[in-house]
């Protein structure tokens, strides 16, 4: 038996769940800290991270999707869990580290963009 179409359906509802979760919180959260940055323009800190939201949403959801076509044939259930436990463990690695990248960018160009 294949199950590969029951491993997509549970990885991606898994990916998107925790790709929109996040994307939630470091929306909330994150238009403090880019309002801290650039103080006296909340109406470009918002647009800020409008546009790091949808880009985050974006790239990672259109990862996912795009890492479905690399998925070896799966036939047992053990298999089922060990490909969606890694696949997804990627997933949250390459979240965090595209979360550490933009506090990186925005803490070393942003004033730069201001002045």
């Amino acid at each position: 038996m294949n199950f590969n179409i029951i491993g997509y359906l549970i990885y991606l509802g898994i990916t998107t769940f925790i790709i929109l979760k996040v994307g939630k919180i470091c929306y909330k959260n994150g238009n403090i800290y880019v309002a801290d940055l650039i103080p006296n323009h909340a109406d470009i800190c918002q647009r800020i991270n409008q546009i790091l939201l949808l880009a985050y949403y974006l790239l990672n959801i259109g990862y996912c999707a795009m890492t479905l076509i690399s998925w070896q044939k799966i036939i047992s259930f053990s298999q089922l869990i060990e490909t969606i436990g890694i696949k997804t463990s990627i997933i949250v690695f390459i979240i965090s580290i595209l979360h550490y990248l933009n506090i990186f960018i925005i803490t070393k160009y942003i004033q730069k963009l201001i002045k």
